[in-house]
């Protein structure tokens, strides 16, 4: 029934299987790719005719993670797998981002890739196994693709590339690193490493490429089996279209790519333009359609002949020059932190938010539940380019974006040791023309400083470009967006003056050479060491003090033991210290404590509560309480938070004290000496030896002990009293006292006591029998043991 196709080879230690003809089998093209226990279903169809008037490449690359693939239920009210995440996003793009360059020019007929994670065993990372299968199906498909490609992730522990490595070995290393290739060339690379160097970066993007070409080598051995007829593309010879266009526009073209500033060259170019449509107004539309994208490769053709010929480029600069530089913080008033970069047309508003660890994003995934403390969000309004589009939730190259300024500034962050907030970084690009990701990064690392974070060293970051013609290449620092759309190469490096933190690049053609990529991270390390000059101009070391308006955090740490009493039954401690203090409490597992607030009393407050909680009392000392009952015997006192003393009537004052209630009232805080601590925990505090005005200690002035009736009589030695002899057996007839006491046999009936009335009873706290009478001597008043 199944024609089943496989190929098997072995990959970084562990099988690698490539599968078709089971599952999917009218797609145009199916590989079941298994890595370990991780199963990637990749799938692709494509449209066998193309949409009248469609002038662009319609590729569109879905990347789904199956909760049940790691035996999960979705969170949420729905439970079904929703919207993408920031991930299934990112891994969309890593897989349209290299194979979009290998259709050939000209092919518009829709293709949707969709890629399925249908197990995941916590260990083989299912993004590059999609990245595998995606090439694979698209291979066998028969589609015009030029590929096939292969994919790697890298890490680098102490000092040794390592193959896929797993997600703890990626946290212990220094770098993680995805490479895309063809078997001749590198097509797209993205990283974030720890601030490692030029050499580590290239010697980890080649190693990569050496084991893509491994896969490679078994896509097209599957493809050998299983792969469909290649489809027939249409060829036309334009070449007179060509020439007329380039007669018509040409001229006006050139001079408008001569204009420096972007919005005069826009409208010169429109205005070039014009005659197209006066020219091919009769003509048929598939005509006119030619005629516009012939007039746009003119426009490349124009400005790349310019940079390899004349090392000239549209505004003016050299190749290695970036353009003026001007930074500000401080910029908003209110913000935690904040800049304004500016490079070029260029320009970013940037804002750094500090919140307690209640802000941190939750992440729901196919490796459980996390959380991460430090976001990072771009925003590219239609108005940074001078047109009209729509504005809203931010798209694929948006959350792409600022990921990728993300990986730039992470590496440099304090841990939640050092600086225990949740961090925000919010970018709003306000011009563009040109590498907006990398002004994020630099007005990034100047907000965070601004806002007081204490990163290990300033983040710069420059975008480079390409112009590559045969043999003969150029390498741009800080491109132009035009140059960035007639370019070969968008290749962005970011780091601080001690090494590289991230490292993205993207290939419009098919692919680029070591000697390439040696010249990009060269000439980039110079272009970052100048903007970080320009950038400490603004400012050049973190602040010492926050914001006014940020919140404060101090950490403590209390006994695991001790976490249940600080939370409460239910919360209700916790919640209470929120309450009355009006300061955030968080506690972790561990025993860690963070309480957070605006205003530092607030703080002190909490603090205090909390170890008024966790603190044993210590005999002797004096603390400041609150009478939380009173009772006959006398009052109890809160004092160290969850600790309640008693403080007995005796103890209120030196002299005699008929009710508790006439010394203290519930509510009225007083200040209370520990006097003892019992097995039991029970606490006994004392007042009178404290002076409730100032909290001294007073001396003890009670009265001694009245003396017993008899006064001073002297009672002499009792003496000899000699041998008083055998007082024979006690057991036998003692006299009357009140009925037979014999201890042996039978007592007889007890003596009639009559009517004794209601015993009286034993109150509260112990062996305490309350105040005594007032007929009772005076040392009955005395609470002596």
């Amino acid at each position: 029934m199944f024609d089943i196709k496989k190929q098997e080879i072995q990959w970084g230690g562990k099988t690698l299987t490539l599968e078709t003809g089971r599952v999917a089998r009218q797609a145009d093209g199916a590989v079941l790719a298994t890595l370990g226990e991780t199963v990637v279903l990749c799938a692709v169809t494509a449209a066998k005719s193309v949409k009248d008037g469609q002038d662009f490449f319609p590729l569109t690359v879905h990347y789904q993670e199956k909760y049940s693939a790691a035996g999960r239920i979705p969170g949420g009210f729905f439970k079904r797998e929703r919207g993408a995440t920031e991930k299934e996003t990112l891994t969309s793009r890593l897989i349209d981002r290299p194979v979009r360059p290998l259709f050939p020019e000209g092919f518009y007929n829709e293709i949707n890739v969709i890629a399925q994670v249908l197990s995941y065993d916590g260990e083989n990372e299912p993004d590059i196994l999609a990245m595998v299968a995606a090439s694979a199906a698209l291979t066998l498909s028969g589609v015009p693709f030029l590929g096939p490609i292969g994919a790697a992730r890298v890490g680098y522990i102490d000092g040794e590339y390592v193959l896929n490595p797993t997600q703890e070995q990626i946290a212990a290393g220094d770098l993680d690193l995805v490479v895309a290739a063809t078997h001749d060339a590198v097509m797209m690379v993205e990283s974030e490493a720890k601030e490692l160097s030029e050499e580590v970066m290239l010697g980890a993007v080649v190693f990569a490429h050496e084991q893509s070409r491994v896969v490679i080598d078994a896509i097209i051995g599957l493809a050998e089996q299983a792969a469909k007829e290649p489809w027939d593309l249409p060829t036309s010879d334009d070449s007179a279209l060509k020439a007329q266009v380039k007669k018509l526009v040409g001229k006006g073209i050139t001079n408008a790519y001569k204009l420096v500033k972007k919005s005069e060259r826009q409208a010169a170019i429109a205005e070039a333009k014009a005659p197209l449509a006066e020219a091919f107004k009769d003509a048929d539309a598939e005509t006119r359609l030619k005629a516009g994208k012939l007039a746009k490769k003119l426009e490349g053709e124009i400005v790349r002949t310019a940079i390899l010929k004349e090392g000239r480029r549209i505004d003016g600069r050299d190749t290695k020059t970036v353009r003026p530089i001007e930074a500000m913080v401080h910029f908003l008033p209110r913000a935690h932190g904040s800049a304004l970069f500016t490079r070029g047309e260029t320009q970013a508003i940037v804002s750094t938010t500090l919140g307690t660890k209640d802000a941190e994003q939750m992440i729901d995934g196919l490796n459980g539940l996390s959380y991460e403390r430090f976001l990072l969000h771009y925003n590219f309004p239609p108005y940074s380019v001078g047109e009209v589009g729509r504005f809203g939730a931010p798209g694929r190259r948006e959350v792409g974006h600022g990921k990728l300024a993300w990986r730039a500034l992470h590496p440099v962050l304090p841990t939640p040791e050092e600086f225990p907030y949740t961090i925000r970084v919010l970018s709003d690009i306000t011009e563009s023309n040109g590498s907006s990701s990398m002004a994020t990064v630099c007005g990034g690392s100047l907000a965070l400083m601004d806002a007081g974070v204490p990163l290990k060293r300033p983040v710069s970051g420059i975008a480079m470009g390409l112009i590559l013609e045969g043999k003969d290449f150029a390498v741009i620092s800080d491109i132009l967006g035009d140059e960035d759309h007639l370019g070969d190469m968008d290749f962005k490096v970011a780091g601080t003056s001690e090494g590289i933190t991230s490292l993205q690049m993207d290939i419009k053609v098919a692919g680029i050479t070591r000697e390439i990529m040696e010249v990009a991270l060269s000439q980039a390390k110079e272009g970052r060491a100048h903007i970080l000059g320009e950038m400490a101009k603004a400012l050049d070391h973190t602040r010492t003090e926050l914001s006014a308006h940020a919140p404060r955090i101090e950490t403590m740490s209390v006994p695991k033991e001790k976490i249940r009493d600080v939370i409460g039954t239910g919360g209700k401690v916790i919640r209470e210290i929120v309450a009355t203090t009006g300061a955030k409490v968080d506690i972790d597992d561990d025993g860690t404590v963070k309480i957070s607030s605006s205003d530092p009393e607030k703080i002190e407050a909490a603090k205090n509560w909390i170890i008024g909680i966790v603190a044993e009392p210590e005999v002797g000392k004096i603390y400041t309480g609150k009478v939380v009952n009173i009772v006959d015997f006398g009052a109890f006192v809160n004092f160290m938070g969850g600790k309640d003393g008693l403080v007995h009537v005796s103890e209120m004052k030196n002299e005699r004290v008929a009710k508790p209630t006439d010394v203290v009232a519930e509510g009225q805080t007083v200040k209370v000496k520990v006097l003892e601590v019992d097995p039991r925990g029970k606490v006994r505090l004392s007042m009178r030896v404290v002076d409730q005005e100032t909290g001294e200690e007073l001396p003890d002035t009670r009265p001694a002990r009245e003396p017993r009736e008899g006064g001073d009589r002297e009672r002499g030695p009792r003496g000899d009293r000699g041998d008083r002899g055998d007082r024979g057996d006690r057991g036998g007839d003692r006299g009357d006292r009140g009925g037979d006491r014999r201890r042996d046999g039978d007592r007889g009936p007890r003596r009639d006591r009559g009517d004794r009335g209601p015993r009286r009873e034993r109150s509260e706290g112990g062996n305490d029998d309350g105040p005594a009478p007032e007929f009772a001597p005076a040392f009955l008043n005395r609470d002596d043991d």
